[in-house]
């Protein structure tokens, strides 16, 4: 069975963003665009007026929904087959079973009924923490969203949740013809700079960054030799993990970070920084996970 891009989609501008997002995606990949809708329309069918057709409106509306998107993709980009389906399900659990099957899954970042001010939507966030393929929460301003810089960012973090975040990175860097820049960020904690010598406050220092360059290293020196033809550029960065993240954010096309799965672990599974970029990053983040 090939692969899809599964793009959850609601009606929203967001969602539609998404959409579009999704079949520039496809068309790199060649891939077909999956776009679903899934809402609980049959638990509330005594709301809802019955039409001649024995459907409710909360149906009718799904598959409208469900028609403008797959047009709208369409439209994007003809030569992407796109196909839609409206579910009587749970949208989480619509969206996480459709991954199972799916290069990554696309949303939003925020759903049609969710406050204006939010900053990320329940349902991405909910896809993002716990399904097993790549999700992609697209968000950022135009150029981000249009691949305008030319650059993917990657966030190395420990090593066991690096390498499959890492090789997504080069995938797409690949397909866009755009080039990986690799951080890993360290900070000294403040309680071990007290009661220290210059020198002995140099040395801690100096022995977090070859912590993190060796790290740096240890994930992207087998891919590299994998795949040399792309242009890496590494950086160690002092500073908080988020704070450099959203910064490098600002002028990049997509920004990539990898999330541990630990198989007897059912809740969310997002670190902090993962987290914090998903909620305020100034491009579209992909969530890689990386099974433990």
């Amino acid at each position: 069975m090939s692969l899809s891009l599964v793009v959850g989609v609601d009606g929203s501008e967001s969602s539609l963003q998404a959409v579009d997002w999704a079949v520039d995606e496809a068309a790199r990949h060649r891939l077909p665009v999956r776009l679903v809708h899934a809402s609980r329309w049959e638990r509330y069918e005594g709301g809802f007026p019955i039409f001649a057709t024995g459907r409710t409106s909360g149906e009718i509306l799904a598959e409208r929904i469900v028609a403008s998107a797959t047009e709208r993709a369409t439209l994007r980009n003809p030569d992407v087959k796109a196909c839609g389906e409206a579910l009587a399900e749970d949208t989480v659990t619509a969206l996480l079973a459709a991954g199972r099957e799916a290069f990554a899954v696309v949303t939003g970042s925020r759903g049609r009924g969710e406050l204006a001010g939010s900053l990320l939507g329940s349902v991405s966030l909910a896809v993002a923490a716990r399904a097993v393929c790549p999700v992609v929460v697209v968000r950022g301003g135009e150029r981000n969203r249009e691949g305008a810089f030319g650059r993917v960012v990657l966030a190395v973090g420990d090593p066991a949740e690096g390498s499959a975040a890492a090789r997504f990175a080069f995938h797409e860097a690949r397909a866009r013809n755009a080039e990986v820049q690799a951080v890993r960020t360290w900070l000294c904690p403040a309680e071990r700079h007290a009661g220290r010598t210059l020198c002995a406050h140099e040395a801690t220092t100096l022995l977090y960054e070859e912590q993190a360059t060796r790290i740096l290293n240890e994930v992207l020196d087998p891919i590299e030799r994998e795949d040399d033809a792309i242009t890496c550029h590494r950086a160690v960065v002092e500073g908080r993990a988020y704070q450099v993240l959203l910064d490098m954010s600002e002028r990049a096309d997509l920004l990539v970070v990898g999330a541990l799965r630990r198989p007897d672990h059912t809740g969310l599974q997002l670190g902090r920084v993962s987290h914090a970029v998903l909620h305020h990053c100034a491009c579209p983040v992909a969530v890689v996970p990386e099974r433990l």
